[in-house]
């Protein structure tokens, strides 16, 4: 998957937690979570776009993890909106399998990029002692 479709992927995930939230019931613990929700699951798409315009490898990686843990945050809200019985498990099972998805992308995203910035760090060294 490119840096374009991840973008996509990310903000078409926070446009339909959107729409779970809207479609929460108007109940103080809906409000809560769904607040919750919303403020998580639009913060992937924005912290992954930041992390693409990093000017670093470790300010890319910085930015990732932030939005590796509000996917996995969005993914903890949804499963709270479950399992308070606000809304069925059948209706949130592919937004479930999405943000568990998003968090594995961005996570081996991160791994990669860590490696590399050993690797380069390695290299320089390597010149640096030769």
């Amino acid at each position: 998957m490119n840096t374009e479709e991840l973008k996509k992927r990310t903000k078409q995930f926070g446009l339909r937690c959107i729409k779970v939230t809207e479609s929460l019931p108007n109940t103080r613990t809906g409000d809560v979570l769904g607040r919750q929700l919303l403020r998580s699951a639009t913060s992937v798409g924005a912290n992954y776009r930041s992390a693409c315009r990093a000017q670093s490898k470790p300010t890319f990686i910085s930015k990732i993890a932030i939005a590796i843990e509000e996917a996995d945050e969005a993914q903890f809200w949804l499963e709270m909106i479950v399992e308070a019985g606000l809304m069925s498990q059948k209706k949130l099972t592919a937004l479930l399998k999405e943000s568990d998805e998003i968090v594995a992308i961005l996570t081996a995203s991160s791994k990669t990029a860590k490696a590399n910035l050993r690797k380069s760090i390695r290299n320089q060294q390597s010149t640096i002692n030769n």
